[in-house]
């Protein structure tokens, strides 16, 4: 009888360390989420769609996924240039600067939201300016966005630079030695490379935008119908104790998240295949 040896695990007591992930997984994750489910099971499906679905809910989405959008995509466009200046070029105080884009992180968000509030109104230094062209920004959808660009640009950033690092430049050089313009170059040689980064930059940043209270609701004046955001509606009907409600409209938010998580896996998953010849 010949008994045959049992290969090593590459990575020792990985059945332990697997297991204690998985309840750590479970406990601050999948249970917090699953409570979401029992909560608004206490709520008959007729009652828990005419929660969802009243007039004021329907204009707080409006306004949490509309100032989401815009704020995320002008993410896109402002933590593309600066990964590319931190990556391209070197100047003055860089280290700092990129320091300085980890703020929005280690500061807490009800201090981001006072400290905008407090430059954007009339008579701050930021919204005495635009005040001149007739534009306000404390208390509108404008400084929604704005809040929600602090938020959100450093998620695009630190999804599009490692990727531009890894970029040699010599394929740049090459382009252009063939006579493609700069323009042509970015177009045809680095955007295809960073398009899975710029999408999983722009899908995180709009996730986490979409549930931002903290920095929002200082700036947002807080007007039904108007610049009144979803969580906002939940932390009332939590005020209120009224549990049901408030898990059955985190609940259409968490879905949302989700399905905006699930379109980034599906994207990434898509570009690999399509980088490496599968697809």
């Amino acid at each position: 009888m010949r008994f045959t040896r049992k290969n090593k695990s590459v990575i020792p007591g990985f059945g332990l360390s697997f297991g204690i992930t998985m309840a750590i997984l479970g406990f601050i994750v999948i249970i917090p989420l699953c409570s979401l489910v029992v909560y608004s099971s206490k709520m008959s499906f007729a009652g828990f769609i005419e929660t969802v679905t009243k007039p004021r809910m329907l204009a707080s989405y409006r306004v949490s996924f509309t100032t989401a959008f815009y704020a995320s995509f002008v993410n896109l466009v402002m933590g593309t240039v600066l990964a590319w200046v931190l990556v391209r070029y070197d100047f003055p105080f860089k280290r700092f600067m990129d320091g300085i884009i980890e703020l929005p992180f280690a500061l807490p968000t009800a201090v981001a939201g006072i400290a905008l509030t407090h430059l954007t109104v009339s008579d701050g230094w930021v919204g005495r300016l635009f005040a001149h062209f007739g534009i306000k920004i404390a208390y509108t959808r404008l400084g929604i966005t704005t809040a929600l660009i602090f938020i959100g640009i450093p998620f695009v950033v630190r999804s599009v630079q490692p990727v531009l690092e890894k970029i040699d430049k010599e394929y740049e050089q090459a382009a252009q030695m063939l006579g493609a313009s700069g323009a042509q170059t970015f177009f045809k040689v680095i955007l295809p490379e960073i398009v899975p980064s710029l999408v999983a930059g722009f899908t995180m940043a709009f996730a986490r935008c979409l549930g931002e209270y903290g920095s929002v609701v200082f700036i947002a004046g807080n007007t039904p119908y108007e610049t009144e955001i979803t969580p906002l509606l939940i932390m009332s009907k939590l005020q209120e104790y009224d549990y049901a409600s408030a898990t059955s409209i985190a609940l259409v938010m968490l879905v949302a998240a989700f399905l905006i998580l699930l379109v980034n896996a599906v994207i990434q998953s898509r570009s690999s295949k399509i980088i490496s010849g599968i697809g």
